[in-house]
């Protein structure tokens, strides 16, 4: 059967305009967005969480940039992505046993994240007092459910040849990998600044790199690219049109917000 071209690889143009778009984007949202290291942090977390200070850690005097439930969801998916890609391009979705574990992580994100939104309603009944590390935990419990589901699709969707078994198949890698996580959500609830500092940033960064993997599959079945990438060389041009949309929705999200509050500061509680 005859492959469809590769129009993102052989397209000289498309190279640039990608190139170009992306300068303009960051140009105007580096620009924009807060000053300093942390204040882009900030922004990044911004377009996708409250960042309530009472709902957060602290670095010093100042919360991270993101809440304590979104702190962990992403960075529990940096870690579920690095713990998996050690294990090269896998691209069969979990092991269906899995998915019960996952399916707890869901369950206790839900009812935590419904009992923390009732403290809202003074009068409202909850189920028991909110807690930071409630949050902490459950949030890192559906970022590792990220990470399991997200790069399997990644893999499969975008390599010539990928590796036909799961990254997660065995309860030994799963107690493994909630280990791993325990000693994270350990480091954070510490709120040790030399911890916390790298570990903000990474959170942040996590927003745009899974972000960026979820757009570059998106343009590459689009685009009727599958399967065409044997090294990161070529996949390049559809990376940089992930990472465009993701930036681009990052930028939009901000200024709607900024306008409807007139600041870069978290909701107060």
């Amino acid at each position: 059967m005859e492959l469809p071209p590769r129009l993102i690889s052989h397209s000289t143009w498309m190279k640039i305009a990608l190139v170009a778009v992306c300068i303009v984007i960051f140009g105007a949202w580096l620009a924009l967005t807060p000053a300093g290291l942390l204040g882009k942090a900030d922004a990044v977390a911004y377009a996708v969480c409250h960042r309530i200070p009472s709902h957060s850690f602290f670095i010093g005097d100042r919360p991270v940039p993101l809440c304590a439930r979104c702190s962990g969801m992403y960075l529990g998916a940096l870690l579920g992505l690095l713990y998996q890609a050690r294990l090269g391009k896998r691209g069969r979705l979990p092991a269906l046993k899995m998915y019960v574990v996952f399916g707890l992580f869901l369950l206790a994100f839900t009812v935590d994240g419904v009992n923390s939104y009732m403290r809202f309603f003074p009068q409202a009944p909850t189920f028991y007092e909110p807690h930071n590390l409630l949050r902490l935990l459950t949030g890192t419990g559906i970022g590792l459910a990220i990470a399991a589901v997200l790069l399997p699709t990644f893999n499969q969707s975008m390599w010539t040849v990928w590796i036909p078994q799961p990254a997660l198949s065995t309860w030994r890698q799963l107690v493994e990998l909630l280990l791993l996580a325990a000693v994270l959500a350990l480091l954070i609830q510490s709120e040790n600044p030399l911890a916390m500092y790298p570990l903000a940033i990474l959170s942040a960064m996590t927003v745009l790199l899974l972000l960026t993997l979820v757009y570059t599959v998106a343009w590459t079945i689009l685009l009727k690219q599958e399967n065409r990438c044997r090294t990161f060389k070529e996949m390049w041009p559809l990376l940089l049109a992930g990472l465009n949309t993701a930036m681009l929705q990052i930028a939009v999200m901000n200024g709607g917000r900024f306008l409807l509050t007139g600041t870069w500061e978290g909701f107060l509680y």
